[in-house]
């Protein structure tokens, strides 16, 4: 299994139980640097797939960054390491954010990257937790991460450990009435190990939120709920790093961060365009977009 050029891990055992956890320790320039090459990995696999959904994975970028080289406690090379904190990606569209993560992790080659939905490739569409080292839940109908979340929570605590559990759920995913059982649930059980990511880009396929289901107010929705809100700029690492360090410190409720995003950001032509929620570029775009991102 390759390693890419920076954050090469120990060269530890894939078998080995005592596999160093991944380290946490990157600067915010080295985060920036991540997420670039994370962006780059999306538009290039989708647009060598010729479909996919470029934009929902583009704006999660720094989310997912933060998490998987700031926050969680990881084994890239255990990847069901009993104690590893869990990300579930429950906007399943957005695999290949999450796929060019695992990568940059050194969980699979990069070269893997560019199989995506082939026959055999083992990165489907939507994440299959089966298939794929480091995915956690299968996906690809939207609304169900947050209920799969709070159930690893409760089993965390009747199995008396302690990590973690980090859903990204999207804004217009929130149109679920299932969302809601899950988030009345979590509060309820007091599920203070939970933490939900909201990708609040402000469209789904169909347009813009607003128009076709109007969430707002909705940081007041998830107080109603029982939940404690934090709101950050989604594409900042300082702003969230201190929102996962303050979800840490809250205890008897979950946490939801509402982090406000741009669809397609990174990628001018692709930015609050719903057109590329789900079409991948084009050769042209793809030229494009990567001159972008250089």
């Amino acid at each position: 299994m390759s390693s890419p050029k920076e954050y090469k891990l120990p060269s530890t055992s894939a078998d080995s139980a005592e596999a160093e956890v991944f380290s946490l320790s990157a600067s915010p320039a080295e985060l920036k640097e991540v997420a670039k090459k994370i962006r780059r990995h999306i538009v290039t696999m989708t647009g060598k797939a010729g479909s996919g959904h470029p934009g929902g994975s583009l704006s999660a970028v720094e989310i997912v960054t933060t998490l998987y080289f700031k926050v969680m406690q990881h084994k890239p090379h255990d990847p069901q390491w009993p104690d590893r904190d869990r990300f579930i990606l429950s906007k399943g569209h957005a695999a290949p954010l999450l796929y060019a993560t695992l990568a940059e992790c050194s969980y699979l080659p990069v070269s893997e990257l560019y199989t995506l939905r082939q026959l055999d490739s083992l990165l489907q569409g939507h994440t299959d937790c089966n298939l794929t080292p480091g995915v956690e839940m299968s996906a690809g109908a939207l609304g169900q991460g947050l209920s799969f979340a709070l159930g690893v929570a409760l089993a965390c605590r009747l199995n008396k450990q302690d990590y973690r559990i980090y859903v990204l759920l999207g804004d217009g995913e929130c149109d679920e009435g299932q969302v809601w059982e899950a988030a009345m649930a979590s509060a309820h059980f007091k599920a203070d190990n939970l933490v939900a990511i909201v990708d609040n880009n402000g469209q789904q396929i169909d347009g813009w939120n607003r128009d076709v289901m109007n969430l707002e107010p909705f940081p007041d929705k998830w107080r109603a709920f029982g939940w404690q809100v934090i709101e950050v700029d989604g594409h900042n690492f300082p702003q969230l790093t201190q929102a996962f360090k303050k979800a840490k410190q809250i205890k008897g409720q979950p946490t939801v961060i509402i982090a406000h995003t741009v669809k397609g950001k990174g990628v001018s032509f692709m930015e609050n365009n719903p057109d590329f929620h789900g079409s991948a570029p084009n050769a042209i775009e793809l030229d494009l977009a990567l001159k972008e991102l250089e």
